[in-house]
């Protein structure tokens, strides 16, 4: 549709996940207005992301260094892991700024329909961390799906026979919400979940 630069441009950008074909374009021509300072450093971000960052080599999480940042916190707790499916879901709990502890990045859940077992993601480094460092408490903290259901009940299978507690985030209905509004499979859980008063 466009020449050259442009149109590759709009072709690589719509290729990022949630990005239209016409939110490319709407970039596209955004970055070809704007400065050339901004667009050099636009390019230099995703550069450096792509030589710079790894993952720690403790959780999994991303980070510049060998170990990320809430690793590295001696005021976190040793003991206790909230186990994550992706590196994005920790500045969710972060934001939350109730929990304490470290994380443990699986790379994804369970799903054998995709061919995911448990040999796809990171179960055994999660063990050897259980054992190495001590944790006494796992927090299952994937999606409220069948996916993630089945890599939290793995988990539990696959831990609570060392020991180790195994809890799952609650589910249920929202904070303001209307029972009127409310999905059967979300009113299940939160009647399964309740807790006393």
């Amino acid at each position: 549709m466009f020449e050259g630069p442009i149109q590759r441009l709009i072709d690589e950008l719509s290729r990022l996940p949630g990005v239209g074909r016409k939110s490319a374009q709407r970039l596209a021509f955004h970055l070809l207005n704007g400065e050339e300072a901004d667009a050099r450093r636009l390019a230099q971000a995703i550069i450096d992301i792509k030589e710079q960052i790894g993952l720690c080599a403790r959780c999994y999480n991303v980070t510049a260094s060998e170990e990320c940042l809430i690793c590295r916190d001696i005021r976190r707790l040793p003991d206790v892991v909230c186990v994550v499916e992706r590196a994005q879901d920790i500045p969710v709990l972060e934001s939350t700024r109730e929990f304490e502890g470290r994380y443990h990045v699986l790379g994804g859940s369970l799903s054998p329909i995709d061919g995911i077992g448990p040999g796809q993601l990171r179960f055994a480094e999660l063990k050897r961390r259980v054992e190495s460092e001590g944790i006494t408490e796992l927090i299952c903290a994937t999606n409220p799906t069948v996916e993630g259901d089945a890599t939290s009940m793995y988990i539990a299978k696959e831990f609570k026979p060392l020991g180790v507690r195994v809890s799952r985030l609650a589910s249920g209905l929202p904070v303001g919400g209307d029972l009127d509004y409310a999905d059967t499979v979300t009113l299940g859980r939160a009647l399964v979940g309740r807790s006393e008063l």
